[in-house]
């Protein structure tokens, strides 16, 4: 990829669009670092058109290699024990809503003449966890930068809309705290999202903080979905490229290695969480791992937002504003199962 200093000069470029866009995203959660970071990307794309010789090789290497450290760092965000014991409520209506989904965004895309590539990413992001599922998602269905950000934008677009209204709309149709904590957790797809929402209903209804985090443990368990659908795309696109290619299909290499480092990374949490809580490690060790994981979590956030930015550098924003009508079209769709399957789910299993 180019020697060492070029890479540098793309990779810092990166990070200097990633601080405004870390402490915008901070200001306006609901909006959140990424989709600020997308933005200033593609408005310098247009600034520096032919001046950006050697920031390429850096841009590039932010766009994919850092987006895939993001998801793996990801991994130190989930407590599988405490996903399972508390989130295993959630579980029918979050399975649910992926499948409904993954299967609209089919269909519409079918209907509609939309590419495969941004139909995937927009029901995956719809039904998993908005930005980070589309990071995990990518590198597995060889999406290229344009797919990536029109995904992003759409996923952005019900996200603000989904945190504005929905704290309204479960008071108007009497949901519970715990139903709005599933509602918010299941129908709302980015996790800066789901927090304006449950904390907007929170200080409404003054419960403290008891609705946001029980939506952010549902939005939790909602991430491990990453590794099933990661596992299944990559075999349908394998499959599908040796059929293409006339090449024997192998099963080598099915779950991508970057999925298998995020769920190593889940896996570690999980054990150091266990024995901090009784008391095998204790004292300045754990709080040197409690401080560890927590560093993690905020660093994917951080390279995240860097590699939201190398993707909008290279978005043509033009092009991206032309193309847009069907995929916004999608996302509406799949936005709306996903309400109505939330909504009925709870009805039937008496939660609501």
């Amino acid at each position: 990829m180019g020697n060492f200093s070029e890479k540098v000069k793309g990779i810092v470029f990166c990070v200097l669009i990633a601080i405004p866009a870390y402490f915008l995203g901070k200001m306006v959660p609901i909006i959140g670092g990424p989709v600020f970071s997308i933005i200033i990307g593609m408005i310098l794309a247009n600034l520096i058109k032919g001046k950006r010789e050697n920031l390429n090789q850096g841009i590039n290497f932010t766009s994919k290699k850092i987006l895939q450290y993001a998801v793996i760092l990801l991994g130190f965000g989930l407590n599988l024990q405490m996903i399972i014991k508390v989130g295993k409520i959630s579980l029918p209506i979050i399975m649910s809503t992926i499948l409904t989904s993954l299967i609209v965004s089919y269909m519409i895309s079918k209907a509609f003449n939309i590419p495969a590539k941004i139909a995937t990413l927009i029901g995956v992001g719809s039904s998993i966890c908005g930005g980070s599922a589309i990071a995990a998602t990518a590198p597995v269905i060889d999406a290229d930068n344009a797919e990536i950000a029109q995904a992003i934008s759409v996923i952005f677009f019900f996200n603000v809309i989904a945190a504005i209204i929905f704290p309204s709309m479960g008071d108007i149709i009497g949901m519970t705290n715990q139903g709005f904590a599933l509602f918010a957790g299941t129908a709302v797809n980015d996790t800066s999202s789901v927090t304006a929402a449950a904390s907007s209903w929170d200080s409404i209804h003054r419960t403290g903080s008891m609705v946001l985090d029980s939506a952010t443990i549902v939005k939790l368990t909602r991430t491990l979905a990453i590794i099933p659908i990661t596992f299944c795309l990559s075999i349908y696109y394998k499959r599908k490229e040796s059929k293409n290619s006339e090449k024997k299909f192998s099963a080598r290499g099915m779950l991508p290695s970057f999925i298998l480092y995020f769920i190593l990374c889940s896996i570690i949490t999980t054990i150091f969480d266990y024995m901090i809580g009784v008391g095998i490690i204790e004292g300045f060790l754990s709080s040197f791992i409690a401080g560890f994981i927590v560093t993690m979590k905020a660093i994917s956030k951080f390279f995240i937002i860097m590699a939201m930015g190398a993707i909008g550098l290279n978005t043509n924003i033009v092009k991206l504003i032309r193309t847009g009508q069907k995929p916004l079209l999608l996302g509406m769709c799949c936005w709306i199962s996903i309400i109505v399957v939330s909504i009925s789910m709870q009805k039937i299993l008496g939660i609501f």
